[in-house]
């Protein structure tokens, strides 16, 4: 955090949660993230988990609580989604294949919003539906720029390379055929939060009949121009930071 509100214990509780945003996080993790002493990092994920805003996930690391997901449902809906709709729609009429925004969940990826082609043979991915972090275009976006432990961590058991990601962070975009599905391609790029973190991944998918087994040369411009106009939409907001 830049500026202090003042209120010492809650801009560290800020940078705990912060710290969470891009996913599972151990104990030792906080303590790196945020700078904090291992027993105040502790202390106030524990604390921050007594009021639901702190959660476990299976292997017991800390991840964003569900009470977070309830006030943002009360304020209504969050900047990124209401942006993305036209974003999507637009990047769907460009292209002429259906477009995804995904995001990360700990161990799967959503898709949280979606602007489908109208008509014909098409990669239908309903909204809310969960997928692997193991393979696909979008997967390797979110994966590409993550810490260096987490990412090693993904590649465990994923279809794609530490190569390939490098190749990901080298272009700007990600590619897939037949990796997700069997006879989808895919084509995706990263959308950033105002501080530069990877949020969320947009995408283009469709058959292979129409995206070739090299779809980036078909589509990787409109995907990035898409997923910079979402990120810079968000930074001049101040969204998602």
């Amino acid at each position: 955090m830049d500026d202090s509100s003042g209120v010492g214990v809650l801009d560290k509780a800020a940078l705990v949660l912060t710290a969470l945003e891009s996913g599972p996080t151990t104990l030792a993790g906080l303590v790196t993230a945020t700078g904090l002493a291992r027993p105040t990092a502790h202390r106030l994920a524990v604390a921050l988990e007594h009021h639901r805003l702190v959660g476990r996930d299976l292997q017991g690391r800390f991840v964003l609580g569900p009470r977070l997901t309830e006030l943002a449902s009360a304020a209504g809906e969050d900047r990124l989604l209401a942006t993305a709709g036209p974003i999507l729609a637009r990047l769907r009429d460009i292209t002429g294949e259906s477009a995804q925004l995904f995001r990360r969940q700990g161990d799967i990826r959503v898709c949280a919003a979606a602007a489908e082609r109208p008509s014909g043979l098409r990669d239908t991915i309903p909204i809310g539906t969960q997928l692997t972090m193991t393979a696909g275009s979008a997967a390797q976006v979110l994966l590409a720029w993550d810490e260096p432990e987490r990412l090693q961590r993904g590649l465990n058991s994923s279809s794609f390379s530490a190569v390939a990601l490098a190749g990901v962070r080298r272009l700007g975009w990600a590619q897939s055929v037949g990796e997700r599905e069997a006879g989808v391609a895919s084509v995706s790029a990263p959308v950033r939060s105002p501080s530069g973190k990877v949020i969320a991944a947009l995408s283009v998918s469709g058959p292979i009949e129409r995206l070739t087994r090299q779809p980036g040369r078909l589509h990787a411009p409109a995907v990035m121009a898409a997923a910079e106009r979402l990120s810079e939409v968000l930074r001049r907001s101040g969204a998602n930071d």
